[in-house]
């Protein structure tokens, strides 16, 4: 426990910054939507002409004057890519920081087994993923019921869920990952994170490449489906549930057998 706590209060700046950022911009999209509720038409037939561009983003299969539709591509915009990236920078600088700072020697003095050191950092990202979910989801639900008239809380539930799961699968991979580099390789973590959400939108795009929506977890995340159906696409979750097992399978195999420099 001291450790996860100790983990906390050294990433509670960062913690802070991603979910006031993420909060503050699905706070402006939400308050904006009545007054763009009267142009929507208009929006929605100028992204119907734009091919590709429309496809990427699902924007052809969903309402888009609509709110479940304008939050479900607002929030993918904005919750999906920040989520993201907090969760790859999280998930990548867990294990590999101790190395960077020089501080693994104090830290693996201790009575604790290196298993044991990759439980609680595995613990600590977890709690910074749910801190960061607990605040935007509090304050956005918030925002919906005062500003928006009988909001779709299910669809924005599993959206939500969505992206929660989406950042988990994220940060697992990049935890794994963290076990075998030696540097705080924030820039690596955001690529991976990058990589995956240009996978998804590639898949979108081109019919020869729908394959690839089993290699991204922004797949099950895409909202004109979770509106469409009603519920995530389980297939996809199964998937990303399988790579999240190995990277966190990876982590505690590599780092209870590394040389710690």
């Amino acid at each position: 426990m001291p450790l996860i706590l100790h983990e906390l209060r050294k990433n509670c700046l960062a913690v802070l910054i991603w979910t006031t950022a993420i909060t503050f911009m699905l706070g402006v999209t939400i308050v904006i939507f009545p007054e763009m509720a009267g142009q929507m038409g208009e929006m929605e037939n100028m992204f119907a002409e734009m091919g590709a561009f429309t496809e990427a983003f699902g924007m052809d299969r969903i309402n888009f004057g609509e709110f479940s539709g304008y939050f479900g591509i607002e929030c993918g915009n904005v919750l999906g890519m920040g989520g993201a990236f907090f969760a790859a920078v999280a998930g990548i600088a867990a294990l590999s920081s101790e190395e960077s700072h020089n501080t693994a020697e104090f830290l693996l003095s201790h009575p604790i087994s290196r298993a044991r050191v990759v439980t609680l950092k595995l613990l600590s990202v977890i709690s910074q993923i749910i801190i960061l979910n607990v605040v935007v989801v509090g304050i956005v639900v918030l925002l919906t019921a005062v500003i928006i008239d009988n909001p779709p809380y299910k669809t924005m539930f599993l959206i939500f869920l969505s992206y929660f799961i989406l950042q988990l699968q994220i940060a697992f991979i990049c935890f794994g990952i963290s076990a075998f580099i030696k540097s705080n390789a924030i820039g690596l973590g955001i690529g991976v994170g990058f990589m995956f959400y240009m996978t998804n939108i590639l898949s979108n795009i081109t019919k020869d490449l729908k394959l690839l929506k089993y290699l991204t977890p922004f797949s099950y995340t895409d909202s004109a489906d979770i509106i469409s159906n009603g519920h995530l696409t389980y297939k996809y979750l199964l998937v990303g549930a399988t790579f999240a097992v190995i990277g966190i399978a990876l982590a505690f195999i590599k780092y209870t057998k590394k040389d710690i420099a």
